[in-house]
């Protein structure tokens, strides 16, 4: 297995005048777990995107094991082990949890895999492991649209667990949530990280999380990588601490 899972080379986007990355390089080792935090309009969607094959960098590539796959569709890059999750919840809300499960296992099975009755069913035990291991077995029959936005947050979990994943990126998979909520996902999502063996990045407005969990930590401010170090290296960095001090040091207007 390589050192790095996945590598950001010289990222940039534009939208005519405007930059929304300027020259991003990162890499990420196998099996950590790297925070990457910054203001509001740093570019952290913006890169977590480009990562995620959402959006065609303007120049830079990304390499993912050893092979370029920038500009490479979100299904194949799926295919390849990358599992994404959005700041919106992206379920489907009038289905039951069981059934929104199986389709993510459907889906992970490929576009050949058979949807007669008998070949669902023996989809079953596999969706009840992924319900049981984030924690929603005993909800599997409720439909989404009635169950509590953490649940539907750790179902998206799931969801993306299906396909097997080996490097998640996950952005701000905590929003709109409190803060008891956002403790019990990321306990699980650690867990789940680390049982796994998977690698994980994930962008987190929420600092006490960020500081106590990640182990590097990315920080992002006007569309660049302002600094990166472990969480020791970060809290102590006095760019850092302008930032949070609230300075000016993100590009009016901008968006993430």
């Amino acid at each position: 297995m390589a050192e790095f899972i996945l590598t950001a080379e010289g990222i940039s986007k534009k939208y005519g005048a405007f930059s929304a990355l300027s020259n991003v390089s990162l890499k990420l080792r196998s099996g950590e777990l790297r925070a990457v935090i910054g203001p509001n309009g740093a570019g952290k969607s913006t890169l977590t995107n480009v990562l995620g094959g959402q959006i065609l960098p303007t120049t830079g590539k990304v390499v993912l094991d050893g092979h370029t796959v920038t500009g490479m569709a979100p299904h194949r890059l799926a295919g390849m082990g990358i599992g994404r999750t959005f700041q919106i919840n992206s379920t489907f809300r009038q289905m039951t949890v069981r059934e929104n499960m199986l389709v993510a296992c459907v889906a992970a099975a490929g576009a050949g895999y058979s949807l007669r009755r008998g070949k669902l069913r023996a989809l079953d035990t596999r969706v009840f492991e992924l319900l049981h291991e984030v924690g929603l077995s005993g909800i599997s029959e409720s439909i989404v649209e009635g169950i509590s936005h953490g649940d539907r947050k750790r179902l998206e979990l799931g969801m993306v667990l299906a396909t097997a994943p080996r490097l998640l990126l996950l952005d701000e998979p905590t929003a709109g949530m409190g803060l008891s909520e956002r403790q019990d996902l990321f306990r699980l999502i650690v867990d789940v990280v680390k049982r796994r063996g998977l690698t994980l990045m994930f962008v987190e407005h929420d600092i006490d999380i960020v500081f106590n969990l990640a182990e590097r930590i990315t920080v992002m401010a006007r569309g660049s990588v302002l600094a990166e170090g472990s969480p020791d290296e970060i809290s102590a960095d006095p760019r850092v601490q302008e930032i949070y001090l609230g300075e000016s040091v993100v590009a009016e207007g901008a968006t993430c």
